[in-house]
């Protein structure tokens, strides 16, 4: 097969792109150029977008033989991710840009240039798992062999047309030593290389400064749950729920003890903070389901789904009853973060190895360091989740997406500090069953 390599400049997304080639498939590498303003280009390696990346992917491709290019998707980056970013922080949300990279950058518009150019499939250097299940397109994503690299997280909100198309070599290795080895014995450049973390576009890791060069100063009050104003702020749009640092709240509680962010109203401008405990929760609701199981599609819609839910890259999963919200409740709940929002997300099935068929999932973001899909002969054309572009433009729903549907998560133990806007997935133990937006 004729494969594209997406090549971050980090030692996953090389090895992913050497076992591809020794599995005897045409291999070419591109690196993602997504910065259009060079301030916003980092000079280290903490995020994944590095001037230092660019040059590694080059490095890379050329010790492996491979053809390089690289391909300027900073216009549909700051249309999809940046102004997402900025939009859903602004409305009193809490972004996911990583996932929202992942769902259309890496596997829309990167993927359908590679469909347009003649390649078979995309692959990254994402820990996940993706089997093709069926020619329609029918797909199983499951959690990485190493859970603790495991990103079927955020490879979810892809939807199962999307990742039909990937290849994930690094899906079935069973921890990060083993690919660190591979790359010292290929003599990949990038064998020691760190894992990439924090925000690609934010260059300095100010996420507020950046907030505030963008959205402008908003100042407003900072109050505790009885209305009592505790402190100031200079914009509600860059608190998240459940966070205590940078409050600077100049009255003290009570009882003294810490207090939280419990609820972010940024169309008044008001923050409010509470004790820890004001933080847990043990039922909440999810927007625009994106699902990769038939029958847990079924199940949620018409009844009842015993599942797993999972609201962090790298937390764990936890029991749950999944289904349609009644009249009464639906917008009526506040979650965790007390916050009130609508949002979308999405995601259906997925196992396989690597070979001559279909293949496995790569990484993600906090780590984003390489880049891998699974692939799968199976056509199918990208899209499946719902989203906004910039302009306005709305994606095609797919079959398997549950649009304008509101879901009930009723969980089995309490869940701490929930923020409306980030991604709920749904697992029925490693096989992911859908992608979900907390509202």
């Amino acid at each position: 097969m004729r494969l594209l390599a997406a090549l971050s400049g980090g030692v996953d997304s090389a090895v992913a792109a050497a076992r591809a080639a020794a599995a005897g498939h045409e291999v070419t590498a591109v690196h993602m150029a997504l910065m259009r303003d060079p301030s916003q280009t980092r000079l280290g390696a903490r995020g994944c977008c590095s001037i230092e990346d660019a040059s590694d992917a080059r490095r890379s491709a050329a010790k492996l033989g491979l053809d390089f290019y690289v391909w300027d998707l900073s216009e549909e980056f700051e249309d999809l991710v940046v102004r997402d970013f900025l939009d859903t922080y602004a409305a009193g949300r809490t972004p996911n840009p990583c996932v929202r990279c992942n769902q259309f950058i890496k596997f829309q518009v990167l993927a359908d240039r590679a469909r347009a150019l003649g390649f078979d499939a995309v692959v990254t250097g994402h820990y996940a798992q993706v089997q093709v299940a069926s020619p329609e397109g029918g797909v199983v994503l499951r959690r990485a062999a190493d859970r603790a690299k495991d990103q079927s997280y955020v490879l979810a909100a892809a939807g199962p047309e999307a990742l039909a198309r990937c290849l994930f070599p690094l899906g079935q290795v069973r921890s990060k030593a083993v690919v660190r080895a591979e790359a010292e014995d290929l003599g990949l450049p990038v064998s020691a290389k760190p894992d990439s973390f924090d925000i690609c576009f934010v260059a300095d890791g100010d996420t507020m400064g950046f907030l505030r060069a963008r959205l402008g100063d908003r100042p407003g009050p900072i109050v505790d749950q009885a209305g009592v104003e505790v402190g100031r702020h200079r914009g509600a749009f860059g608190f998240t729920v459940g966070q205590r640092r940078g409050l600077r709240l100049g009255r003290p509680a009570a009882d003294g003890r810490p207090r939280y962010v419990t609820a972010v109203d940024t169309a008044r401008g008001v923050v409010e903070v509470g004790p820890a405990e004001a933080l847990w929760v043990e039922r909440f609701q999810v927007g625009q389901p994106v699902w990769l199981d038939a029958g847990a599609r079924t199940l949620a819609l018409a009844g009842e789904l015993a599942c797993e839910v999972q609201v962090r890259a790298h937390g764990r999963s936890l029991p749950a009853i999944v289904a349609v919200a009644d009249e009464t409740s639906r917008g009526g709940d506040r979650t965790a973060s007390g916050r009130l929002g609508e949002v979308p997300g999405g995601l259906s099935e997925i196992p396989s190895q690597f070979g001559g068929v279909p293949g496995r999932l790569g990484e993600i973001p906090g780590d984003l360091e390489g880049v891998a899909d699974g692939l799968g002969d199976a056509a199918g054309g990208l899209g499946g989740v719902p989203g906004d572009a910039a302009d306005g433009r709305r994606e095609q729903f797919g079959p398997w997406t549950g649009a304008g549907a509101i879901l009930d998560v009723r969980l089995k133990e309490p869940l701490r500090g929930l923020a409306a806007g980030q991604s709920a997935v749904l697992y029925d133990d490693d096989k992911v069953l859908a992608h979900t937006l907390i509202v």
